[in-house]
């Protein structure tokens, strides 16, 4: 409700940002950062830095995870996430980004558990590194990564893989698939996870092979979930094929 010229005075910000709820907050940063109220070693920056590592603060808030990555990723940028125009840029303070980027690891626990056994595979090819459709500052590799992270962090039960090169045949000849394991931590940092995945190597994505290899080795899987860009078939078996043979051997 405060008039939109009022807006470009750090003292209306200073004003605002005492009772702002934390997701204003988090969409505010730049505006208020663009006006000077955010600035190294500033009361403001502290403030805002506190509240994003107020864990109990981000539980009430019920803020996802990539909500706050995109928001750390957007604010580290100093432009608005479609495009900046003139005099919309600004310049990140290094402890806001850093307070971001905690306060994205203190919210997976705003994700509810399944409670389910998960088979969580990961696209890890080369055009994971294209951006989001709709978030040019976030890739695929980097939204993938930190959903893995989340459910490392919210499901007991899970087991984390990898389209790798492998055995299997695949649509491209020369990139032969197969599934790798990975030891994603909750602990982990996000930038660890995106370079480890990155350096593995690359075959096709065959999307049925999490059904086809559950299914060979014994694995007990109630959820089958993929993150992919786009590929959604790279083999003999179509997905919904693999994974309707892995639901009638687990009902025999």
């Amino acid at each position: 409700m405060v008039p939109t010229e009022l807006l470009a005075h750090a003292v209306v910000w200073a004003a605002l940002l005492e009772a702002m709820p934390l997701g204003a907050l988090v969409r505010n940063l730049g505006a208020m950062t663009r006006v000077g109220l955010l600035a190294t070693g500033s009361d403001a920056a502290r403030t805002v830095a506190a509240r994003l590592g107020d864990g109990a603060a981000i539980a009430r808030a019920r803020v996802h995870p990539l909500a706050l990555l995109v928001a750390m990723k957007t604010y580290a940028q100093g432009n608005r996430m479609r495009g900046a125009r003139a005099g919309t840029g600004w310049t990140p303070v290094a402890g806001v980004v850093d307070a971001l980027d905690g306060a994205f690891h203190l919210a997976f626990g705003n994700v509810p558990s399944t409670g389910k056994r998960v088979l969580l595979a990961l696209d890890v090819s080369g055009s994971m590194g294209a951006p989001v459709h709709g978030l040019p500052f976030v890739s695929c590799r980097e939204a993938s990564a930190a959903m893995a992270l989340v459910t490392a962090a919210v499901e007991p039960a899970r087991r984390i893989v990898a389209f790798t090169a492998g055995t299997s045949r695949s649509m491209w000849p020369d990139y032969p698939t197969g599934l790798s394991e990975l030891a994603i931590s909750p602990r982990q940092r996000l930038d660890d996870v995106v370079r480890h995945t990155a350096a593995l190597p690359l075959g096709g994505t065959d999307c049925a092979l999490p059904m086809v290899e559950a299914a060979r080795n014994g694995w007990a899987v109630d959820l089958f979930v993929l993150y992919t860009d786009h590929e959604t078939w790279a083999g003999n078996v179509h997905p919904a094929q693999a994974l309707r043979a892995y639901r009638e051997r687990e009902l025999a």
